[in-house]
């Protein structure tokens, strides 16, 4: 009986090694990192400098129910207190806009510029940084993703893209002086 349980069990711990392997292109939720709402586009906002790159993330809209309590008819009360007829209400409930969905765009630095080398610098910006903890491999992987969208949240942008503002405060892009 020990001779046949020895190799399921083998077996089931290659499989758990193969699936090791396979960690940085599954989704990690640990690490809260959901689907990209923001992407890369060919497109850019109007009023762009000619040449530049955009990123867009698309902020869902945000909707409540509301209930609530309207008097059709006021109560009749007596001088002395005495109530006649109570008020009359009816409820009603209806969908209301809290927030408005809104595009929100974001210059990102272009393509052409994130070599393996350039995201290896933004790991170890990341890195040094605390966002980033994973190994330096020089991909966009999830783990990267992540330390991107928490480095970014304090700014307002929540993405796992790389905008141009925050490659510009880590360092690793070239920030703009006036007139030159």
């Amino acid at each position: 009986m020990r001779a046949e349980i020895f190799p399921t069990v083998l077996g089931l711990l290659g499989s758990a090694m193969m699936l090791t392997a396979c960690v940085d292109s599954l989704p990690v939720p640990h690490l809260g990192i959901t689907p990209e709402v923001a992407q890369l586009v060919d497109d850019a906002p109007p009023g762009a400098p000619a040449g530049s790159c955009w990123g867009k993330r698309i902020q869902p809209g945000i909707y409540e129910t509301v209930t609530e309590q309207i008097m059709l008819q006021p109560a009749e009360v007596l001088a002395d207190g005495t109530v006649l007829s109570p008020a009359i209400y009816k409820t009603e409930t209806r969908q209301a806009v809290v927030k408005h969905r809104q595009e929100i765009w974001f210059e990102v630095p272009c393509s052409s510029l994130m070599t393996p080398s350039f995201i290896a610098s933004v790991q170890r910006a990341l890195q040094a940084r605390d966002f980033y903890r994973g190994p330096i491999t020089g991909e966009m992987d999830n783990r990267t993703r992540a330390a991107i969208r928490r480095y970014q949240q304090p700014e307002g942008l929540d993405s796992g893209i790389l905008s141009l503002a925050a490659a510009r405060r880590l360092g690793l892009a070239a920030v703009p002086r006036n007139g030159i």
